[in-house]
């Protein structure tokens, strides 16, 4: 019988000592390495995006909150590293292979979600002046995909190693703050004067 991948290293990873030889708690350090590294490409993405839109008359909405924001996700990766290296908790094998497969579909979300806005996606609420609606990719079928694939990741990466306690916190400061960006990104769309007519039923979105 096959076994899926992500259930076998589940299930590897249940076993606490060792992975070939390592203690997991390295392994979830790298993979929070590499999640890291993957925020730092989107940020690079992100500056060039925002040099992109601002040449072209674009307004920047909400500023105040981002670095609050920057600081969230990035206290994120140091809190669930510290929680699993001083609490040590055990992996559950098939949390881990559940929470790795959520990880894997928010990465590809959020990838769909940049590459169907283009020059216009951004970490930043930034608006051009002619405020386009996009309602292809994800948007056809929901209103701010990116922010689902944001809140899946905060709570199921701490989840990997079982590090409970990161998840509830920082799952409800990002419901929080995900309260604050939606309300100052609709209300930055709506100055366009076209969003409440193009997305009656919330199914598409203007430039992020």
């Amino acid at each position: 019988m096959n076994v899926c991948p992500l259930a076998t290293l589940g299930r590897l990873a249940g076993d606490q000592a060792q992975l070939w030889g390592t203690d997991s708690r390295l392994w979830f350090t790298g993979l929070v390495v590499l999640v890291g590294l993957e925020r730092m490409v989107e940020m690079g993405i992100a500056r060039r995006n925002a040099r992109w839109s601002l040449a072209r008359g674009a307004r920047e909405f909400g500023s105040g909150h981002y670095p609050i924001m920057v600081a969230l996700h990035t206290s994120l990766l140091v809190a669930a590293l510290t929680e699993v290296w001083w609490r040590d908790p055990r992996p559950i094998p098939a949390l881990t292979a559940v929470s790795l497969l959520l990880l894997a579909g928010t990465m590809s979300l959020r990838y769909w979600v940049i590459g169907t806005l283009g020059h216009r996606w951004n970490t930043r609420v930034i608006v051009l002046p002619e405020g386009q609606v996009v309602s292809g990719g994800p948007f056809r079928f929901l209103r701010h995909p990116n922010y689902l694939a944001v809140s899946i990741e905060v709570a199921v990466l701490p989840l990997v190693h079982a590090a409970f306690i990161t998840a509830v916190v920082f799952s409800v400061a990002n419901a929080a703050l995900l309260r604050v960006r939606i309300r100052v990104e609709e209300d930055a769309l709506r100055s366009g004067g076209e969003y409440d007519l193009l997305v009656p039923r919330g199914r598409h979105r203007v430039d992020r």
